[in-house]
């Protein structure tokens, strides 16, 4: 009897299923438990990859997406990356609109996936025809066969997540999660794993991380987009100038914002202190739950499931580099952290 090859026939097999894990140093004068769901180990190094998959395959199914079709994107970098990777396994082109928010590591992976990438600027209005969103929308009418994911208003983006990161976190944590606290961005991570969630227990609270520069955490709280709370802040994927479609705010119960220094050094202070090499957003997320456990947020008895969205290598140009830093006036010498120097020997 030959022994059996054991192989994933393609890349796209390895999406979901990644780990939970324990955070020890960083939470250790926090109270309560605290665990991290950590996305970077999809094949594409990000949470995205379940969207990316989840609503290409439904397009698939639909008859949407056929041979030659090409498929565009409006992204900060990670979906688009996601993207790019089932497209080359799937055969068909890719074209992004990327905003030049994303780090250079992001837009040289993007290109190097093949991707054709446009970059728009950042800090202009959505409704603005040099806005990424309505980028992806003319190049969307301009190119023949493609389609548009347009995750910031498509309710796949929830469904995703419903489908494989709220039964992951319900199994791994044997039913004892209390608090879920995610980034809301486009929102469909947090939307559709705190549905699941909340149908198992109603009474686990969501908690919705948001930036300082950004409408979604007033929009949760008084139901109007007030457009003077909008002004450019640093980090990726995280807060939104308008009001995605792809959140439902009413499964949220609260919002909290951080800052984008505080974000970049506690992202800084995971990989130092846990060995996990996180993105901007999951520092975004760590930070929250410190300053909810200011609050008194938690107990003894909580069980606090951290969703940490992405990779470190996505950021080595902005916050893993002391120079970026330092540019954005992060680094002082209340908060530099402990790094080693590199010695070159002659």
């Amino acid at each position: 009897m030959k022994n059996e090859i054991r192989a994933y026939n393609n890349i796209l097999e390895l999406v979901g299923n990644t780990p939970l894990v324990k955070l020890n140093k960083i939470a250790e004068n926090l109270t309560g438990n605290y665990y991290a769901k950590v996305e970077a180990f999809n094949p594409g190094h990000s949470s995205k990859d379940r969207i990316a998959l989840h609503i290409i395959e439904q397009a698939e199914k639909a008859g949407i997406l056929t041979e030659g079709s090409t498929i565009i994107e409006t992204t900060s970098g990670n979906t688009g990356f996601s993207i790019a990777m089932a497209s080359i396994i799937k055969g068909y082109d890719c074209i992004l609109a990327v905003s030049s928010k994303s780090s250079p590591d992001k837009i040289d992976m993007l290109r190097s996936m093949g991707a054709k990438v446009y970059v728009c600027p950042a800090h202009v209005s959505a409704d603005d025809p040099r806005s990424y969103y309505e980028v992806a929308k003319r190049l969307h009418k301009e190119t023949k066969g493609s389609i548009y994911i347009n995750q910031y208003f498509n309710k796949l983006n929830m469904d995703a997540h419903y489908k494989s990161t709220g039964p992951e976190i319900w199994e791994q944590t044997g039913g004892q999660i209390t608090h879920l606290i995610a980034c809301s961005g486009t929102g469909g991570t947090i939307s559709g794993t705190a549905r699941f969630l909340k149908e198992q227990n109603p009474n686990i609270k969501v908690i919705a991380v948001d930036a300082f520069g950004s409408v979604l955490k007033k929009y949760h709280e008084t139901g109007k987009l007030d457009t003077n709370e909008i002004y450019p802040y640093r980090i990726e994927g995280l807060g939104k100038n308008l009001i995605p479609g792809a959140t439902d705010f009413s499964i949220i119960d609260e919002f909290i914002k951080v800052t984008d220094a505080e974000s970049a050094h506690t992202a800084r202070e995971i990989s130092r202190t846990e060995g996990i090499f996180v993105g901007y957003t999951s520092g975004a997320v760590m930070q929250a739950i410190k300053q909810l456990d200011e609050l008194n947020t938690f107990n003894m008895n909580s069980n606090v499931v951290a969703i940490f969205p992405d990779h470190g290598s996505r950021y080595m140009s902005k916050i893993y580099s002391d120079q970026w830093m330092e540019d954005q006036g992060f680094l002082n010498t209340e908060t530099v952290e402990e790094t080693q120097e590199v010695q070159y020997i002659k």
